[in-house]
């Protein structure tokens, strides 16, 4: 018995290979592998043609610019009569003027428009998760090639990104922050269930420790930004937008910690009191800002904190709220801020406030959020400013200055086209008629080139 197993043992042993075989297997299997190996160190090599290039660091526009792209990086950018590599596939968009990739930095990919109320109630986080999506997609064919996530319940954001990043949908670039954070009964709690239900939002966190623990905890599961409430919403029940709701040491705690951790933080702020308290905090941008005073103007400015404005649900909300269908305490909430808003986003903008565009997406539809850029202007601001704002501003506050912003050397080939000047009319980037994001086209209603990418 013994013998036999010990006979079937040096039967399975493996046999041992001489030196020169075992370079003989080697060089054929390097030679096998030699053309894979090569195509994956060659990158495609891509060059695109166009009337007008922007560059928002100058704020002017150049003239027939080449821009050279070796994969999903910028290699160069030219003018004129620019030699094309051999090889390259040539997009000619004929006298369109081409753009970066827009940003914005105030989204809700996960909930759609008009989800205000009892109804939200009845949407699971794998449902939120695949309504993101969607309406990642309809963001990038927009233009917008990246943006800040601020509020997701269940983390469903925070799949969203990791499925944009692993290739299996498609949308911009994502920064998210998971569940924001806020106190027990305010805007980032929920309070639609009754007593006996007990439930608190994943972010409602109340005291210096508590706070500090949430920030954590959002970061342990995926958060790539914190964003808190610091006073009351709109689309909230009982609460009031008018007040402060975290106070100046739960702020400062949770901010602290948050950069201690390496994010920035975003704090939704429409009390005049909340937004100095913030900043005082060292919050690195205020989004919405509604009831923005003179002291507020100056504290933002001397601080060097972002406004993020969200400025085109005030025109939307006017037009379609009506129909929305939306909770009468949400009607009442907003005839007051919408006409509060505009009057102190024109004040901030003609005073110098720093400004990176966000659009509050998922209170109006997904894919209108070129509109944010109009309403802007039409509050005042000037379209290169505009521009900026939703270029290098946005980048900048995201901490993606060396990757996006701007169509510059190594940095990503994330570009949109239109067909006209959005300096002399900036409704054109309400339509883009151009999207690449990494080098691969998703939109191209321009172009005569045939090589067009999958959408």
């Amino acid at each position: 018995m013994t013998s036999c197993s010990a006979k079937f043992a040096r039967s399975r042993r493996p046999r041992q290979l001489s030196l020169a075989g075992a370079l003989l297997v080697a060089a054929i299997l390097l030679s096998v592998a030699r053309p894979f190996l090569h195509a994956q160190a060659t990158p495609q090599t891509t060059v695109i043609r166009a009337g007008k290039l922007f560059d928002p660091q100058s704020g002017q526009l150049q003239d027939r610019p080449v821009i050279v792209i070796s994969g999903n990086r910028i290699e160069s950018v030219r003018s004129g009569n620019t030699p094309v590599p051999a090889g390259a596939r040539v997009i000619d968009l004929g006298d369109a003027t081409v753009l970066p990739g827009f940003i914005d930095v105030h989204t809700h990919l996960t909930s759609n428009a008009g989800g205000a109320g009892y109804e939200g109630l009845g949407i699971s986080t794998p449902r939120a998760a695949l309504t993101g999506a969607k309406n990642a997609r309809l963001t990038l064919l927009a233009g917008f090639t990246a943006v800040r996530n601020v509020g997701a319940e269940g983390y469903a954001d925070v799949a969203l990104r990791d499925a944009i990043e692993a290739g299996d949908v498609i949308g911009p670039r994502m920064q998210v922050s998971g569940p924001p954070l806020g106190i027990t009964g305010g805007h980032c709690d929920s309070n639609l269930l009754a007593p006996e239900f007990h439930f608190n939002a994943e972010g409602a966190a109340d005291g210096v420790e508590a706070v500090m623990h949430k920030v954590r905890e959002v970061v342990k599961y995926g958060a790539d930004v914190i964003k808190f409430c610091a006073s009351g919403g709109v689309f909230s029940k009982g609460d009031n937008p008018l007040l402060e709701q975290y106070s100046p040491a739960e702020m400062q705690a949770l901010v602290t910690e948050a950069h201690r951790l390496g994010r920035k933080v975003a704090t939704h702020a429409h009390s005049a009191l909340a937004i100095k308290d913030a900043v005082r905090a060292a919050v690195d941008s205020v989004e919405h800002g509604i009831f923005l005073d003179d002291e507020g103007i100056q504290l933002m400015k001397e601080h060097k904190t972002f406004l993020v404005p969200t400025s085109y649900p005030l025109f939307w909300l006017e037009e379609h709220a009506p129909q929305m269908h939306f909770p009468q305490w949400v009607l009442e909430k907003a005839a007051i801020i919408i006409p509060a808003a505009k009057q102190n986003m024109t004040r901030a903008f003609r005073s110098g406030v720093r400004v990176a565009l966000g659009t509050d997406a998922g209170v109006y539809p997904h894919g209108e959020n070129g509109g944010e850029f109009w309403s802007m202007v039409t509050l005042g601001m000037a379209p290169i400013q505009a521009l900026q704002a939703g270029t290098i501003n946005a980048a900048e506050l995201m901490g993606w200055s060396d990757r996006v912003g701007s169509i510059r050397k190594d940095k990503f080939a994330d570009l949109v086209a239109v067909n006209g000047n959005p300096l002399a009319d900036v409704s054109l980037l309400k339509h883009v008629q151009f999207v690449m994001k990494d080098g691969v086209v998703y939109k191209d209603e321009i172009s005569s080139s045939a090589a067009k990418a999958e959408q």
